[in-house]
């Protein structure tokens, strides 16, 4: 015999063998297909000449199969089966019945400000439901997203190209210090309170360029006391000195409903900007994908509105 190559093999070839092998007979298996007996028969001879082997012979009612063909059923009919069942699957995802882990890339301050919430919302809709979160570098973020690495990215990512994305909420940066620092007694125009900036101390974190980009641009570089891996550290930090720090507002806010914090507001350059959630092309028409996409979306609308 022969041996049969996949490249060599017309998918038709198969599903007519399989029709052929259920039915014991040619002109039902080509009815069954929407076949003439003309095109099954020929068919059937294709496939003959490929396998070396006659598959079926004549019997009373119609045809029998070769051991061959005994043995090439099950792996036919197995393989059909799985392709139908994967073409068939349903394009939907049912949060409730769900144990799928989400990996999303977030730094340490999303996660204190924006994870509790979501784990919330995620405990009542889709109990069963993971998440991973994977901090990443800028050029890292991109590819991760389209080979699966990650399935989405939040934050603030002016580096990252070639991403889906939806914008979730608009920030600003701001100064924050600790309740009664004499810096906020004073009362300053706008171009005084952006001179007056140089007077203060800071502390600055490494991970988040933006934030080192504002005080480089406002030459307070020399100004910088310490500097720290992770936002998280700061408010303890913030709260027993004087030095003050560049960060977003939202966050700023979480900190200062606990107390002991003051919230300065200069007109910063770049001060401005937009949280956004980022995800592959290739994953836009998933089932999962589109429910964490809604799901975070709607978190962060009425996120906006209660911050508002």
């Amino acid at each position: 015999m022969k041996p049969m190559h996949i490249d060599t093999i017309d998918l038709n070839l198969l599903r007519l063998f399989d029709a052929i092998y259920r039915a014991r007979s040619v002109s039902r298996a080509a009815e069954s297909l929407h076949l003439t007996q003309p095109a099954a028969s020929h068919g059937l001879g294709r496939l003959r000449l490929l396998l070396g082997d006659a598959l079926f012979v004549r019997a009373p009612g119609g045809v029998a199969p070769t051991p061959r063909a005994e043995r090439l059923a099950v792996a036919v009919q197995s393989a059909l089966g799985t392709l139908e069942e994967a073409l068939e699957e349903p394009d939907s995802f049912d949060p409730a019945a769900s144990r799928k882990t989400f990996r999303i890339h977030m730094s340490d301050i999303g996660e204190g400000r924006f994870l509790p919430a979501l784990m919330a919302q995620m405990g009542r809709m889709a109990p069963g439901v993971r998440l991973e979160t994977l901090p990443l570098s800028p050029d890292e973020i991109a590819p991760a997203l389209d080979s699966g690495r990650v399935d989405f990215a939040f934050g603030f990512l002016p580096k990252v190209a070639d991403t889906q994305r939806a914008p979730l909420l608009n920030d600003r940066y701001i100064v924050l210090l600790r309740r009664d620092h004499p810096f906020a007694r004073a009362r300053r125009s706008a171009p005084a309170l952006l001179e007056a900036l140089k007077k203060l101390e800071y502390v600055a974190v490494r991970t988040h360029a933006e934030t080192l980009r504002i005080l480089q641009l406002l030459n307070l570089e020399d100004r910088v006391r310490l500097t720290t891996e992770h936002f998280m550290v700061l408010p303890a930090i913030v709260r027993a000195t004087d030095l003050a720090v560049v960060m977003p507002r939202n966050i700023a806010r979480g900190f200062a409903e606990e107390g002991g914090y003051t919230i300065v507001e200069p007109a910063f350059p770049l001060r401005d900007f937009t949280v956004s959630l980022h995800w592959s092309k290739r994953f836009e028409a998933d089932a999962a994908n589109t429910w964490m996409r809604h799901l975070v979306s709607e978190l962060f609308r009425n996120f906006q509105a209660s911050s508002q």
